[in-house]
């Protein structure tokens, strides 16, 4: 205990073990104890009393969309890992669209790493993209350290990342199960999706009914086929049909090999409640119906599904059109997912402990981040401090989003992020970020 540096004391400590009272104690970035709330802290420490404000993990991301470089215009390394810093999430994981050039090569990685390493405030990893005639790519992108390959079933919505036919994503999925890695898959159906009616003009009901419920199911379906038949790995992204999920449990039970996330908007908001050309609500998969939204939070609670990331997909407001049929498909909500998610969750009757969980340590388990996700010792000093019981009101001009469009604009939410640290650095104090010290991350080697 000599070396330590740092004691942070509080009354909510989230650890991997429950809720306790404790100071935990830092040096060299790590965690090196759990204390008894009152331990006197080594001499030369410095003791940060949080009182009744609660200490969870810092939150891991694994579902981000940079767009740097190429689209630095809906956003970038900045002004994400701002947001990120701001809203307690200590590492996030970049999706290989929507930058120019897309991760599809070892090349364009490295170009984005370059471009990443000054600018992030939190520590960022990247995940490779399958696409179509990429397959010699990716044992190379493996090695170079994504966390895992994302393909699309239909089109992506930019035309540099093109969906994967059934050939190609057998073959792709064929190769990634030969290098023991994952893939993570946009499930909706083409043909589904072709086959419905296309939006157009401001009426949501109209967007929704353009991607049915059964275009995911018949997707995941047939992603449960593939991963059975290579035994490979494979995790669905963004799950919005509470339909699939049986699906899902069924096929764990049998040993497939898959794992499936939902995302704060699925979580908090619902159909009923989008204005008509209201389109800072457009995500695809789309935001369902309540009752839909109450059966994901069972899946939840039943472990069906693993962990709840922000798929944080931002733009230009001009792209953001009354028109549903025309305006781009995203949300932005990566420095307001812990709230969100947190108000709702308590409404539910769930635990802090429970939304750490599926914010923290479920995703760093999907990537492998083993030194991520968890307060205990040898772990990243990495936190979020929260005041539960504070409520604020959402005003676009308070996010660091480089667009601040949201569909969270005047809602209130429950849970206040007071400060957020990384490697027993603060990085963030109520809403500002400080200089950027974030690291980039490599895929770690099995244990």
């Amino acid at each position: 205990m000599a070396d330590v540096g740092l004691v942070l004391r509080s009354t909510r400590v989230i650890t991997s073990s429950g809720v306790r009272a404790a100071s935990v104690a830092v040096a060299g970035g790590r965690i090196t104890a759990v204390l008894p709330h009152q331990a006197q802290p080594p001499g030369g420490a410095r003791l940060v009393d949080l009182g009744d404000d609660a200490l969870l993990p810092g939150l891991v991301d694994t579902h981000v969309h940079v767009n740097d470089p190429g689209r630095t215009a809906w956003e970038g390394f900045t002004s994400a890992t701002r947001a990120a810093a701001a809203g307690g999430v200590t590492t996030l994981i970049d999706m290989p669209l929507n930058s120019i050039p897309p991760t599809t090569t070892v090349r364009a990685l490295e170009a984005k790493r370059a471009v990443a390493r000054p600018q992030a405030h939190v520590d960022v990893g990247f995940w490779g993209g399958a696409v179509p005639g990429n397959v010699p790519e990716l044992k190379p992108l493996h090695q170079a350290g994504v966390f895992g390959f994302k393909c699309f079933l239909l089109p992506s919505g930019v035309d540099e990342f093109p969906q994967l036919s059934p050939a190609e994503l057998d073959a792709a999925l064929a190769e990634i199960a030969d290098l023991g890695g994952l893939l993570v898959v946009h499930a909706e159906d083409p043909r589904l999706i072709a086959g419905a009616a296309a939006p157009s003009g401001p009426r949501y009901a109209d967007f929704l009914a353009s991607r049915p419920r059964e275009a995911e199911n018949r997707a995941i379906a047939g992603l449960i086929a593939l991963a059975r038949r290579h035994r490979a790995r494979v995790h669905v992204l963004h799950l919005s049909s509470a339909e699939a999920l049986p699906l899902i449990a069924a096929a764990r039970r049998e040993g497939v090999r898959i794992t499936a996330e939902t995302c704060p908007h699925f979580l908090t908001l619902t159909a009923e409640e989008v204005p008509d050309g209201a389109t800072e609500f457009k995500c695809c998969p789309p935001i369902r119906e309540a009752a839909n939204r109450d059966a994901l939070w069972a899946g939840l609670a039943d472990t069906t599904l693993d962990c709840v990331v922000s798929d944080h997909s931002p733009c230009t407001a001009d792209l953001k059109s009354a028109d549903f049929g025309r305006a781009w498909g995203g949300i932005a909500s990566l420095q307001l997912g812990l709230p969100a998610v947190w108000t709702e969750a308590r409404r539910r009757g769930h635990t802090l402990e429970e939304v750490a969980r599926w914010m923290s340590t479920a995703p760093a388990q999907l990537v492998g981040l083993r030194t991520k996700g968890a307060i205990e010792p040898g772990r990243d000093a990495d936190f979020a401090v929260l005041a539960p019981e504070e409520s604020f009101t959402v005003r676009p001009a308070d996010l660091h989003h480089r667009n601040p469009v949201t569909a969270y604009a005047g809602k209130t939410l429950y849970g206040l992020v007071r400060s957020t640290w990384l490697r027993g650095t603060k990085i963030a104090d109520h809403g500002t970020p400080t200089e950027p010290t974030g690291r980039l991350l490599e895929r770690q080697p099995e244990a």
